[in-house]
Formats: structure tokens, sequence, C-alpha cells
């Protein structure tokens, strides 16, 4: 049981994630600002982890010293971007998209993990070899989810028109939502590298998550306040945004951040990474049943590669 408990984890926190970018896309098509979604779930995710902490925490002496404050802040303004990026993405494009471009975080976090030594690449090895294989299919198939849509499986049903569709050649915003998207998934590649280091010398998830939250809401207040021209985008005056901010808070914050962090400590940054294929599937059918959005040939290609480095990834660990 202890053994399945990682597995168990990922599995929860891709559905939370795929969730929130759902819900996140509905409140910013209403008007909501990306700052100000950041900025009410971190709080609510504050809230919620400050008592837990304790709760965990209270026979357990806290690290509160300067370094493990500028390692929080370091991680709350990897988060702040990762964050920004992820939500300017899903306005982008859609969140099957998003979560499609977001499986290259196994493979940055691959390369981040040799290069820190925090992996061992021996081609001699089946698990090294695999890894590599699957980090470079990885990124063409981002490429290929992003440049090529294919025609779409579902109209298909309707109509024999099976013309081939390149989003270079459209008028869509798919192309610079997945270049976000891609920004991004380097973004939390990095933040997963840099919360390895930290837990393994602070293993306190709670609180490194609720000093975390904090951070990002003071780094999300700030923005908005210099960016954002209407204070309207503070208002929770309609029900997309305030479900926004309650799952974001809920589930975006307190349950895939904290879940990622626990699984990071215990079996190591590649495992937690190696589950983000799975995101694909989650929120493509969740973009299908709530945003009414099509299956493209080009993603359902991609969800077959993604999920067969997924496994291996887990396998070979």
């Amino acid at each position: 049981m202890g053994n399945a408990l990682p597995y168990v984890g990922m599995v929860i926190s891709q559905f939370a994630q795929a969730g929130n970018l759902i819900v996140s896309k509905e409140a910013l098509i209403d008007g909501m600002s990306t700052y100000t979604l950041a900025f009410y779930s971190s709080v609510i995710s504050s809230f919620i982890l400050l008592p837990s902490s304790f709760l965990l925490y209270r026979t357990t002496p806290l690290p509160l010293c300067c370094d493990f404050f500028w390692s929080c802040f370091l991680i709350g303004v990897l988060g702040f971007l990762m964050k920004i990026t992820a939500m300017a993405g899903t306005l982008y494009a859609s969140p099957s998209l998003c979560s499609a471009i977001l499986n290259l975080i196994p493979g940055f976090t691959f390369v981040l993990a040799v290069l820190f030594r925090m992996e061992i690449l021996d081609f001699r090895s089946f698990s090294s070899l695999a890894k590599t294989i699957g980090t470079v299919v990885s990124i063409l198939g981002a490429l290929v989810a992003t440049f090529y849509q294919g025609p779409s499986l579902l109209s298909t049903l309707s109509s024999p028109n099976l013309s081939v569709h390149f989003l270079l050649n459209q008028s869509s915003n798919w192309v610079p939502g997945g270049i976000i998207s891609g920004i991004c998934a380097m973004g939390a590649s990095v933040l997963i590298m840099t919360q390895a280091f930290v837990l393994r010398k602070y293993p306190v998830e709670l609180i490194i998550m609720f000093c975390y939250g904090c951070f990002l809401a003071l780094l999300s207040a700030t923005a908005s306040l210099v960016m954002d021209e209407e204070y309207s985008t503070w208002r929770l005056n309609s029900k997309s945004r305030l479900l926004a901010v309650i799952y974001s808070g809920l589930f975006g914050n307190v349950t895939q951040l904290t879940l990622c962090a626990w699984v990071v400590r215990k079996r190591g940054p590649l495992f937690a990474a190696s589950f983000h294929p799975l995101g694909i599937v989650i929120a493509t059918i969740l973009g299908v049943i709530f945003l009414q959005d099509n299956f493209y040939l080009g993603r359902y290609q991609y969800f077959f590669f993604e999920l067969s480095y997924c496994v291996e990834s887990t396998e070979t660990k």
C-alpha cells in the first residue's frame, strides 16, 4: 500500500490540474484577471494550509531561518511565473492543448535531473535509454500538438470531410497559446527540481506550500495593481469566477501542489513529472464534455506517444 500511494497521489493530482484548467478558462473568459485569480486561490490555500501545518508538525522543530524563507520565496517566484503562463496559455488555447504542451515537463525534468546529477545517464541501461527516447518523443509530440491540428474526429461522424488543418495556416490563437504553455512547462520543470532540492533539506511539505501560497498571493496582488487597468477584475460577481477561485484554491493549490511536493520528496522529481501525460487524457475528456472542444487527430496521435512515455518512465524508475 505504501508503494502504491505515490501513484494514487499523482493520478489525483492530474485530475485536479485538468479540472483547474477547465474552471480557470471559464473565469478568464468571463473577464477575470490571471493575477486576481492567482491571488484569491493562493489566499484560500494559505488559510487551509496554516492550521494543517501546525497540526501535522506540532512536534517537529520548524526550520525558521533565512535560508528556508529564501528557498520558499524562490519557489513562490517560480510558481507565480508558472501559474501566470499556464493561465495565459489556457486563455489563448483549449485546456486539452495546454495539457498536451505541459507534457513537455517530464522531458525537461529529465534533462535537468541529468545536468544536476539526480539521474544517471547510461545508454547501456534500458531505463536511461527509455527516458532519453521518451524525452525526444515528448518534444516532437508537443510540436505536433501545437502546429498540427488534423481533422476533427468528432465532426467526421457527421461529415465526410477529412481535410487536414495546420494551425499556422489558420487565424487561430493556438500557436501562441502552445508557445506560452511550452514556457510554462520549462518553468514547471525548474520548479519541480527546486522543490526536490528544498525538500531534501527541509522535509516539511505543508509548511513550504503555505509559504509558497503567501509569496504567490503577494506577487499576484502586486502584479495585478501594476498590470490590470480595471478594478472590476477583482470582483467575484459571477458563478464562474467564484467557482474558479474556490476550486483553484482547494484543488489547484492545496491538493495538486501538496501531493506533488510529497511525491517529489518520496520518489524524486522525475517520477512526479512522468505522470503529466495523463493530464492530456483527463483534460481532453473534460474539455469535450464541458467546453464542447473538438477532439483532433493531432491530439489523438500525441496522446499515444506521451502515454507510452509515461508508462516507460514509471516502470523504469
